[in-house]
């Protein structure tokens, strides 16, 4: 479906959501039982908005427990090894429990604790969302249930075990393609069964009104970040923004501050697996459909069925992305990208070689695309790459893939 783009322009980007839309995407397709919920949900967001009281507890709790704020590091190796533009490293992986899930996830647990709810419900892929949601439970005295799909669980054993050593209670999925996507209907169904006591913590700017707006506004501490250390370091903002995508969140945080500086450019990277038979290019190869309460961009078959998807990198395993990110494709404000496993896991080992700093797989795809794009800018431009987590969660992983690499290379010889 083509959007207006004029009555989009006529607006400032930062005005969206409109009545819970983003230009055409977005809304609100959730069951009936959700509807009351929902809507509660979005009157209590705006008044904890209005709240400086509550903006206040959230700031501690974002300094004094999560360790904001983030550096901005100017990768020097790194950009000599690139040449072309200075590399900037958003590092988010310093934030407490190793990722940005934490920005969203403390904002939305007070946020319950104000609505009075006592149960924390949550998905996750990669495991850094689940932990985020964890600590937050601890922290607050919430209970916490997480969903995790059993491929997921496989290759995250570690952050697995994080989650219930903070007292999360961990339910495997095994239906569907036992990863992201099926971790939410579980979640969304348990969510149905629970609304008087629970509230539904989504880790990304998916799902129906409001939680896209929610998410992306506990996220724009990133940006809002970025800003002001980039004023005091270059003296003016960065040319280039650059994150990965899969529902989006960490890249939304990053971009959103700026999304009325149209100096700025946005570089999205998604997840190009093994070819465009195997990712998680929602953006590139997908079609406009709804998908867990919200229209947007996903990967389907011919029949509209939600399509399999595949990534090296478990939290970039999404097959939709989010509606702002969609809106923002479709009217030329941010650019997206693919990026390959074998793309990535060069990234992830160049990073860790140039600056002491190992990634997160799902942020070595920023970091290849980063790479690739500062090459070919010019020496006095500035670029940031938003280093959405660390890599400890993807030690065994990285391992067995460059091991079956070298054992493969031993066989040809």
């Amino acid at each position: 479906m083509p959007t207006d783009t004029k009555s989009v322009k006529v607006k400032k980007l930062s005005q969206w959501p409109i009545a819970g839309r983003f230009g055409p995407y977005g809304g609100r397709y959730a069951p009936e039982i959700l509807m009351p919920a929902l809507l509660a949900l979005e009157a209590a967001y705006q008044a904890a908005q209005a709240d400086e009281g509550f903006r206040a507890e959230l700031r501690r709790y974002q300094e004094d427990y999560g360790g904001r704020p983030t550096p901005l590091y100017r990768a020097k190796r790194l950009s000599e090894l690139v040449g072309g533009a200075r590399i900037y490293l958003k590092r988010e992986d310093l934030v407490h429990g190793g990722a940005h899930k934490f920005n969203n996830v403390m904002g939305q647990a007070l946020l319950a604790q104000r609505m009075g709810k006592s149960r924390l419900i949550a998905e996750t892929g990669a495991g850094q969302h689940g932990v985020a949601t964890a600590m937050a439970g601890a922290v607050l005295g919430l209970k916490t249930e997480i969903y995790m799909g059993q491929v997921d669980i496989e290759r995250q054993r570690a952050n697995v075990y994080r989650m219930e050593l903070l007292g999360a209670q961990v339910h495997p999925v095994h239906t569907g393609t036992a990863t992201l996507k099926d971790a939410i209907n579980e979640a969304l169904r348990d969510w149905a069964t629970s609304v008087q006591d629970s509230h539904y913590l989504i880790g990304s700017v998916v799902g129906p009104h409001p939680y896209p707006q929610i998410v992306r506004d506990f996220q724009r501490v990133i940006g809002d970040e970025i800003e002001g250390q980039m004023l005091r370091k270059e003296h003016r903002l960065p040319d280039l923004l650059v994150a990965c995508v899969g529902g989006g969140s960490n890249a939304m945080g990053t971009f959103f501050p700026f999304v009325d500086h149209r100096e700025v450019r946005f570089l999205g990277v998604e997840a190009g697996g093994r070819g465009p038979d195997a990712d998680a290019a929602s953006l590139q190869h997908g079609q406009i459909g709804v998908l867990h309460g919200a229209k947007m961009r996903l990967l389907q078959d011919e029949w509209g069925q939600v399509s399999a998807t595949h990534s090296i990198a478990a939290g970039l395993d999404y097959p939709g992305v989010g509606p702002e990110h969609t809106l923002y494709q479709e009217i030329g404000r941010a650019e997206y990208v693919t990026v390959s496993d074998e793309q990535a896991l060069s990234a992830f080992q160049t990073l860790s070689q140039t600056c002491g700093i190992i990634p997160a797989l799902e942020s070595a795809h920023a970091v290849y695309a980063g790479m690739e794009r500062a090459r070919a800018m010019g020496p006095g431009q500035l670029v940031v790459i938003t280093l959405s987590g660390r890599g400890d969660k993807d030690l065994e992983t990285v391992i067995a893939h460059l091991g079956r690499q070298r054992s493969a290379g031993g066989q040809e010889q």
